[in-house]
């Protein structure tokens, strides 16, 4: 405890350190200002920094310059918001079509290119002044907000933590809603924040400066027109720092909100009952082919060659510990009874499933509960919840966040989630891999006597899992 408060104070001490550095720089640079002015001497070139300073806090006490500001920040913002809605659901269409992502990265990539004056030039002749600046900001943070976007679900499908909690949620068929708002925007919501921090200041140059050449009556751009062509260059400045500081406000704005949205989302997502989930039947419509919590392999040969034995059956209820070396296939053997992939040959017929993987698969923003909630049957409540992740981890609160777990805790936090999910048919991949002997054999128990008449398939690499669990055993044979 006491190392903790000393790093907590060596942190304070370091941000003082920052604000205290932050304040003589701008210090020194107002100073510079000052002495140029002087030089200078010429205010109506260049006033100096008080000059500036009296004609801003002139402006600020007008209920003219409030007009004029909201009048442009209704909307720049109100453009912007436009783009941010149009963005993610046009990066989503890409993501989904290869023929949308090539029709829109043409035009977008040609606007991103384009110089911003050359655009609002175009549009004051299309739309006139009286529009210009809303589309001017649109266009130019559609691109700057699409590609980010679209780069975050890319990466997001091709490996990682946060593609194995896609899986997960598709295995459990959590509906559409808790897929957007508990996996989806939580794995996209970075790369938004990353470009917001640039587009947002970017979304108030680009009004501004339609609104100058355009000149809207009643708009800022107007107002800084006006300031030029009276030659008020201390005004000229007072407007240029005000239009800064509120962009400057704006940015940490919305990049605030973006940041607190991941935890509400999620919070959302966990919390909505009654909703539907649609576990997949695989291999099969006729459901009396594969009893309740069973599964059939008839020749089946795995994607890298690997082969379940010519036919086993597995009756409801059944519970299989898939024993064989690294690199054999019992991976893809769970996959594929997951319907995550497809065989090359044969055939495999399984109940609805849930699913631990191998690797982590949680979702980093929300907390040890709500990862188990997310993907929780309909008739699992948060009491019984808690009660499961109470016995699986008893020293970990369930409010607390899953990136503060340990490897072994977080694979727990993974146990109870396929323990809690829907379907008849529970896939464990090496479930117990970093647990010492004691909790092995508790988490062990726990997966017994939750399963409540469920298959289990077990993919291991220690023999002793089979007897912990009571498990027949299936060896699977290379053939490569």
């Amino acid at each position: 405890m006491a190392a903790l408060s000393f790093k907590d104070k060596k942190n304070d001490c370091y941000g003082a350190r920052m604000v205290v550095a932050r304040a003589a720089a701008i210090c020194a640079w107002l100073v510079a200002w000052h002495l140029a002015s002087v030089a200078v001497g010429q205010p109506l070139i260049l006033p100096g920094p008080v000059e500036v300073a009296g004609s801003l806090v002139a402006l600020v006490v007008t209920s003219a310059f409030w007009g004029q500001v909201g009048f442009s920040a209704a909307r720049i913002l109100g453009a912007l918001a436009a783009a941010y809605a149009c963005a993610l659901a046009l990066a989503a269409a890409s993501r989904a079509s290869r023929v949308v992502r090539e029709l829109a990265s043409v035009p977008l990539s040609a606007i991103k290119a384009t110089p911003v004056v050359c655009v609002v030039v175009l549009l004051l002749i299309w739309l006139g002044s009286a529009n210009v600046s809303v589309a001017a900001v649109f266009l130019m943070a559609l691109p700057g907000l699409y590609f980010p976007v679209l780069e975050g679900l890319d990466a997001s499908a091709t490996g990682g933590e946060t593609a194995a909690a896609a899986e997960v949620f598709e295995v459990h068929g959590a509906c559409g809603i808790v897929r957007a708002l508990g996996c989806a925007w939580p794995r996209v919501l970075p790369f938004v924040v990353a470009a917001s921090e640039t587009v947002v200041g970017m979304s108030w140059k680009a009004g501004v400066a339609a609104e100058l050449i355009g000149v809207p009556s009643g708009s800022v751009g107007e107002r800084i027109y006006q300031a030029k062509l009276l030659l008020e260059t201390g005004d000229l400045f007072a407007w240029t720092i005000a239009v800064v500081a509120i962009a400057t406000l704006c940015e940490r704005l919305v990049v605030a909100l973006l940041r607190a949205s991941g935890p509400v989302c999620v919070a959302l997502a966990a919390g909505t009952r009654g909703r539907v989930f649609c576990p997949r039947q695989m291999g099969t419509k006729d459901p009396s082919l594969c009893p309740r919590g069973g599964w059939k392999a008839h020749g089946l040969v795995l994607a890298h060659g690997s082969v379940v034995p010519l036919t086993y059956e597995a009756p409801a209820g059944a519970r299989v510990c898939v024993m064989a070396p690294s690199g054999t296939g019992k991976t893809t053997l769970l996959r594929t009874l997951a319907g995550l992939e497809t065989a090359a040959a044969g055939e495999c017929v399984a109940s609805p499933s849930s699913i631990c993987p191998q690797g982590p698969s949680l979702v980093p923003c929300a907390t040890v509960e709500q990862n188990v909630l997310l993907t929780a049957a309909s008739d699992v409540n948060k009491q019984q919840v808690r009660a499961l992740l109470a016995d699986l981890l008893p020293d970990v609160p369930t409010a607390g966040a899953v990136s503060a777990l340990s490897g072994g805790q977080r694979r727990r936090v993974e146990l109870a989630r396929a323990l809690a999910a829907p379907g008849d048919l529970v896939l464990l991949d090496e479930p117990f891999s970093g647990l010492d002997e004691a909790t092995r054999r508790r988490a062990a128990a726990i997966v017994v006597r939750e399963l409540r008449g469920r298959g289990l398939v077990v993919s291991t690499h220690d023999a002793r899992d089979a007897a912990l669990l009571d498990a027949a055993t299936l060896e699977l044979v290379n053939q490569r």
